[in-house]
């Protein structure tokens, strides 16, 4: 059987593996990162592209998580979670991300929902979770966590997509989404129910992929937006989780051959690093993307400076 040339493109790209490289997975196209630092491991959840090259939109039928000790050697731990975990759940596998909390892995997916009695249909979130980083995984309640009714300021059926979680300092749990909008909402302790009403709002140029954390007692909203077309990457700081938000500007400007970008956020051995996607491998573009990793930085007031992006990705950190 003859190899296709994307087979030996993508073959001899994991041979360079061995040294520091953007994208820094090349044995399949991945999207929408998610990483996490775990035991002195980062675990990186990410999406699965598999439509043609000729496709006009997407194919995601599943999640797969990949773990490194030096950001630059990747273990592909394997598909480990698709829509059919979710008997609800229908459609393809968008954003999604894991956080860790009391020694439980709580990975919160966008999907999409059948039309039953819980819900007309649309865009959903479900929440998985595991005994460890990589699995197994079920799903935590047997139903969605939002599904489209409980917002209504968008009206198109997509806009329960791409969910992030924060827990604070107080030990507080926030989930944020959505395309179009901004929305989030506190969550309980066990993760799995919400703690008071949804609350909407429009950061600056917003449109999808939010990604919120804290640093020195700032916290950060990043995401994907609308500041040219293609996406970019932008941000606001606040000194609560719950706002007011303040727009700080761009700070990874259009990627490689992809429509889309979405942000990953993490430190790690004493540095920080912006994890995002591009369409940069053989045969790649805006259905079939790739993860990429950047190193990032700060400015004194905690401003982030603009990010570098590079085809040779991060320095092999020990």
């Amino acid at each position: 059987m003859k190899k296709t040339s994307l087979t030996i493109a993508l073959a001899c790209l994991a041979v360079l593996g061995a040294k520091a490289q953007n994208p820094i997975i090349t044995s399949i196209f991945t999207a929408d990162p998610a990483p996490i630092v775990h035991k002195g491991t980062v675990y990186l959840y990410t999406g699965h592209d598999t439509a043609s090259v000729t496709a006009t939109n997407y194919k995601m039928p599943d999640w797969h998580v990949f773990s490194s000790k030096d950001m630059v050697h990747w273990k592909d731990h394997g598909a480990l979670l698709s829509p059919h975990t979710f008997s609800w759940a229908t459609g393809d596998a968008y954003a999604a991300q894991c956080i860790e909390r009391d020694g439980k892995f709580y990975w919160f997916v966008s999907t999409f929902h059948k039309n039953d009695a819980n819900s007309k249909g649309g865009a959903a979130i479900g929440v998985a979770v595991s005994d460890g980083p990589t699995g197994p995984f079920k799903d935590a309640i047997g139903k969605a966590l939002i599904v489209n009714e409980m917002t209504t300021d968008m009206k198109h059926g997509w806009d329960d997509i791409d969910p992030t979680v924060f827990i604070d300092d107080d030990g507080q749990a926030y989930l944020f989404w959505g395309n179009g909008s901004c929305k989030w909402v506190k969550l309980k302790k066990n993760m799995t129910e919400l703690d008071g009403p949804i609350s909407v709002f429009k950061p600056k140029n917003y449109i999808e992929g939010p990604w919120v954390y804290k640093r020195k007692g700032l916290y950060y909203l990043v995401y994907a937006s609308a500041g040219t077309k293609p996406e970019m990457i932008e941000y606001c700081t606040a000194t609560s989780p719950t706002g007011p938000w303040t727009y700080q500007g761009i700070i990874q400007k259009n990627v490689p051959n992809s429509f889309t970008t979405h942000p990953g956020i993490l430190d790690f051995k004493g540095k920080s690093y912006f994890f995002y996607h591009n369409g940069a491998l053989p045969t790649g573009g805006s259905y079939r993307r790739s993860i990429c990793v950047d190193e990032m930085f700060y400015n004194p007031d905690g401003t982030i400076k603009e990010i570098v992006q590079t085809t040779t990705g991060v320095k092999l950190v020990k």
